[in-house]
């Protein structure tokens, strides 16, 4: 007979609180996973599960029953929790009847194993995680090897970015890494550069990108640092043909990377 936690002042109602601010999953390395389908991708991918707070009343979707089904097999412990302390510790409306705790996922650039004529993007300080998120979800869909935030302003494993990706920011290769260490990688993987630029001088649809290619974008505000813009990379610019003079960074990122599938799709026709 299992016991339901039916206080908000429960003590792994407020740890798991926690895990909703960067310091709080920095200092535990735990993260919080909303969502079903985010669970069950994080499951397959290997994510270390602790524990998880269910509320079988809003356990209503297959999609539940399901990611429950995959937890049965790891050593998570299944917390019962009243519809009240679910809403507390859910994120926003998501009230989908379950959220998991995970240890944060070990996730270094140098574990990447990439195939010929691999794709990755690059994100130079990125602010929001829902930007992440997006264009993680964007890479995933357009076939992408890997996703590398170079000097991050928002941690991976925001429960923002994870739900903004779908959960297939757990699938993806996505890591962090300083400025140094991705030029680094980059040139050792002899990637052809390509610089994402507001008055780039090439059109982005002029290039080859058939072969190893690695798009670098950079932050919401202020675009790419003069670490990026000063290599002896090429500079790429999307054609704007209203008022603004720029996409927002996961939409800039999804036109290029389908450009790149499409390419890669022709070529292999």
């Amino acid at each position: 007979m299992h016991k339901t936690i039916s206080s908000s002042r429960n003590q792994h109602v407020t740890e798991a609180l926690r895990l909703r601010k960067r310091r709080g999953r920095t200092t535990s390395n735990r993260i919080i996973v909303d969502g079903a389908r985010e669970i069950m991708r994080a499951v397959n991918a290997g994510v270390e599960f602790i524990e998880v707070f269910f509320c079988a009343e809003l356990c209503t979707t297959e999609e539940c029953g399901l990611a429950m089904s995959a937890l049965s097999s790891t050593p998570a412990t299944v917390l019962h929790v009243t519809e009240e302390v679910f809403h507390r510790i859910a994120y926003g409306q998501r009230a989908e009847g379950i959220v998991g705790i995970a240890v944060t996922p070990s996730r270094i650039l140098e574990d990447i194993l990439l195939p010929p004529n691999p794709l990755v993007l690059v994100l130079e300080r990125v602010e929001k995680p829902g930007n992440l998120g997006a264009v993680v979800r964007s890479a995933d869909g357009a076939g992408v090897h890997a996703v590398i935030l170079a000097e991050p302003q928002t941690d991976l494993f925001n429960p923002n970015a994870i739900r903004a990706s779908l959960g297939t920011i757990f699938t993806l290769c996505v890591r962090s890494a300083t400025n140094e260490t991705t030029l680094a990688w980059l040139r050792e993987h002899q990637f052809n550069i390509l610089v994402s630029l507001v008055d780039g001088q090439q059109n982005y649809t002029d290039l080859d990108l058939t072969g190893p290619t690695a798009f670098v974008l950079g932050n919401e505000a202020t675009g790419l640092s003069p670490f990026w813009i000063d290599l002896d990379a090429t500079p790429v610019q999307l054609p704007m043909r209203g008022a603004a003079d720029s996409l927002n960074v996961s939409a800039t990122a999804a036109v290029l990377a389908y450009e790149a599938l499409r390419q890669r799709a022709a070529q292999v026709g």
